[in-house]
């Protein structure tokens, strides 16, 4: 039987399986190798935390980009939401462990719950260790478990751990220093009024903060960034048809930001919120991102990437006032700089923050915890995983032009070491950042593990599969909110 052994148990892992089970015509295998978090919700829906929401109302967040109401339709199902019109509850922004609900139920539903001879899903707990390829098929070595033996293969790892902080002193070895923000549990916090220190001020900080507020913490809490920004509130906004044009690939970089800023100061001078720029460039933005050259990638992230993160990742206006009534009442202090070092103490630690590199102005600031939440790492080359380390190591990988994670062709097979498309490898979600740029977001998962399940199928059946990377946006969804 032919087997397609999938890597990560998360969303992308997840509906990609999904999708391969409900469009297998042969008989197929397909091995879901998960690790850590519980299969089917990954890192993003594997919390417990009812104040842990999605930012993404529930109309936008179908599994499936031909049913797009099919996420909206199971929450009526749920004695929660029965009584809640279906025109609210659109608008929902649901606790995320709901969503995770949804895909385990998916899981279940296409993998043990409509088990077939022709098709089966397996699941197999362990950290998968390295890809080896063989005389016609490939070995998965998975650690604890027996090696598998595909076909095909796909990389659905998610988002990695926060990259270790560039101190001068090294690694931070310290009880009450997270290195990654996952760490946190309830059980951990038993000084309530001991002061915290979040390092970053991004969505992986605001899920921090708000269990933090959910466990009446009584201490300051800091959020150190570089440039003091917070993510921006989710609005309803205004039909805008003059933007964009017709075809945004054409403009290039300075031409497009040019048109942007443009229609920004018109949307303000009407009292309209300029982020609808940003909402009705989204389905095309793989595509700009994809006819920008090398120079023109660079240049964004240098002077414009912060911004567009800003505004692009926007969160619940519920949360958005959370986050400003504890700002005015001072119980959260966000605080523009660098993290310049850290002392340790038996049961504190002191933080310094410069606001520059010259390390003269530095303020101390003394936390029972501290918490990295400067979000995952994007280079995969110095990863910490055993699997991409092996991967680099045996020329199966290469990191893309701008190292914000590997290269892959418009099929979604991985570009190995010597500039050839795998014909056994393939990989969605973050790690094609450099390729695509937008790769984090449902909307745009979705329609990857769609493909990815559709090129794998052709590939095993001997049929060509389309350039996927010309036509991603078949999937037209509400953007603006």
């Amino acid at each position: 039987m032919k087997t397609v052994a999938i890597i990560g148990g998360g969303f992308s892992g997840t509906l990609t399986a999904v999708n391969l089970a409900k469009l297998a015509k042969d008989p197929l295998r397909i091995v879901l190798i998960n690790h850590r978090y519980p299969l089917g919700r990954g890192v993003a829906y594997s919390t417990k935390r009812v104040e842990h929401l999605l930012n993404v109302a529930a109309r936008n967040m179908s599994a499936f980009p031909d049913q797009p109401n099919h996420f909206v339709d199971c929450l009526g199902t749920r004695s929660e939401y029965a009584d809640v019109p279906e025109t609210v509850l659109r608008e929902q922004f649901v606790p995320r462990k709901i969503y995770g609900d949804y895909l385990q139920a998916l899981l279940f539903c296409y993998g043990k719950g409509a088990a077939t001879s022709r098709v089966r899903i397996d699941s197999i707990q362990g950290e998968a260790l390295e890809v080896v390829p063989g005389a016609g098929r490939v070995a998965v070595v998975v650690e604890g478990q027996p090696t598998i033996e595909a076909d095909k293969v796909v990389l659905a790892t998610g988002n990695p751990l926060p990259a270790d902080l560039p101190l001068p002193e090294g690694k931070v070895e310290h009880p009450r220093y997270l290195a990654s923000p996952w760490e946190l549990t309830d059980d951990k916090f038993t000084d309530p009024h001991a002061n915290v220190v979040l390092i970053g001020a991004g969505l992986t900080m605001i899920d921090v903060f708000l269990t933090l507020s959910a466990l009446d913490w009584q201490g300051t809490i800091y959020a150190v960034s570089r440039t003091g920004l917070l993510p921006l509130p989710h609005f309803h906004g205004i039909a805008s048809p003059d933007f964009p044009p017709p075809d945004p690939t054409s403009l290039g970089l300075a031409g497009l930001a040019n048109l942007m800023e443009d229609h920004c100061k018109r949307l303000r001078e009407r009292g309209e919120n300029p982020a609808i720029v940003v909402d009705r460039l989204r389905p095309f933005t793989q595509r700009v991102w994809q006819s920008f050259t090398v120079e023109e990638k660079i240049r964004f992230c240098r002077d414009y990437r912060t911004r567009w993160n800003v505004t692009r990742h926007r969160i619940p206006q519920s949360i958005h006032e959370k986050l400003t009534a504890a700002i005015a009442s001072g119980k959260l202090q966000i605080i523009q700089g660098r993290i310049c070092g850290m002392s340790n103490g038996v049961d504190r630690i002191q933080v310094a923050v410069g606001k520059s590199s010259s390390r003269d102005d530095l303020t101390t600031l003394e936390a029972g915890w501290v918490i990295n939440c400067t979000g995952p790492q994007e280079t995969y080359k110095t990863s910490k995983a055993a699997l991409y380390q092996n991967l680099f190591d045996r020329g199966l990988i290469q990191e893309d032009e701008l190292d914000l994670g590997i290269k892959a062709g418009p099929n979604f097979n991985v570009i190995d070491g010597g500039g050839y498309a795998s014909k056994f490898l393939f990989a969605l979600g973050p790690m094609l950042k450099g390729s695509l740029w937008e790769t984090t977001a449902v909307p745009e998962l979705r329609i990857q593990a769609l493909r990815v399940a559709e090129t794998i199928l052709a590939s095993l059946e001997g049929e060509a599969s389309p350039d996927w990377f010309a036509e991603m946006w078949v999937d037209v969804v509400e953007y603006v909110i």
